[in-house]
């Protein structure tokens, strides 16, 4: 089934500036879902599972948060933090009329979706945690991004060749997930120390007695065999949140190479949030 996408951009202002900010539209209705991409990827890596998503009657809306994608990069680390990102989502839904979404994302995108619920809980209609960052994942984060930072701030001719090299190479003659490698590598040295070192001195996730406060019903998906994203984390997770389902991948590329079946989950889970009465869901909780 083919869907509609439109891409737009919406700009915030803050102490620091005017930001810009850009995004994707797939399919059109109220039952709106907000997908967020990895740390330093494009939110164009969110696309198969909007595609999928959309062809079911959902909204879809990817969003690259500020440093990431086709968004701004300000070289700053005071402008980016959990807090921030999750700021921008509700920025984002505020820009589209958006009352609610089914918030979701992948890593970086998890965390956000997280501290989403936490500072706007009544614009969270459901949440998609895949691969969570949260207590068993600190030490693997700090091995491999700490050398990224480090990189990036005193040697910035290893981040900015890169880009260099790889920038040229046409995305539409390679396969889609080596494009969002390429993508991923299109990186400024200065902009990839502010991103990374916001994170660092950040917290990198709601608090556990936060977590066991949010209410909304949640799909958590957890990979075994990723160090940075132990499937530990997500089980944890899915213990805290009194309304949170687990469901743990084959592989940490399953929904990669073969999303069938977590896209026909998560599509399952957001349609279940819209058709949900909201006071119902309440209701079922007392």
């Amino acid at each position: 089934m083919l869907v509609s996408e439109r891409i737009g951009q919406f700009f915030l202002e803050s102490d620091s500036g005017r930001d810009r900010l850009e995004y994707t539209e797939y399919g059109a209705g109220d039952a709106w879902v907000v997908l967020l991409h990895g740390q330093l990827m494009p939110r164009r890596m969110q696309q198969p599972l909007a595609r999928a998503l959309a062809a079911e009657g959902l909204h879809v809306v990817t969003l690259d948060l500020l440093g990431h994608g086709r968004s701004d990069r300000p070289a700053d680390p005071l402008v980016y933090s959990m807090t921030a990102w999750a700021e921008q989502v509700v920025a984002l839904l505020d820009h589209l009329g958006a009352p609610e979404a089914v918030v979701g994302g992948t890593s970086l995108g998890a965390n956000v979706s997280l501290e989403v619920a936490v500072l706007a809980p009544e614009r969270i209609r459901g949440l998609v945690v895949e691969m969570p960052v949260l207590n068993n994942a600190i030490e693997a984060g700090i091995i491999a991004f700490a050398p990224l930072m480090f990189a990036a701030r005193f040697l910035p001719f290893t981040v900015n060749g890169l880009r260099v090299l790889t920038r040229p190479i046409p995305r539409g003659l390679v396969p889609f997930w080596v494009g969002i490698g390429l993508d991923t590598c299109n990186q400024r040295a200065d902009s990839v120390a502010a991103v990374v070192h916001g994170l660092f001195f950040g917290r990198v996730a709601p608090s556990s007695k936060e977590r066991r406060r949010i209410q909304a019903p949640a799909l958590v998906v957890g990979h075994p065999a990723d160090p940075i994203h132990p499937a530990a984390d997500a089980a944890m997770l899915a213990e805290e949140m009194p309304n949170a389902t687990f469901v743990r991948a084959r592989s940490i590329l399953e929904w990669r190479i073969a999303p069938e079946r977590l896209n026909r989950a998560t599509a399952e889970f957001a349609l279940t949030c819209w058709k949900t009465p909201r006071r119902s869901r309440r209701a079922g909780r007392a």
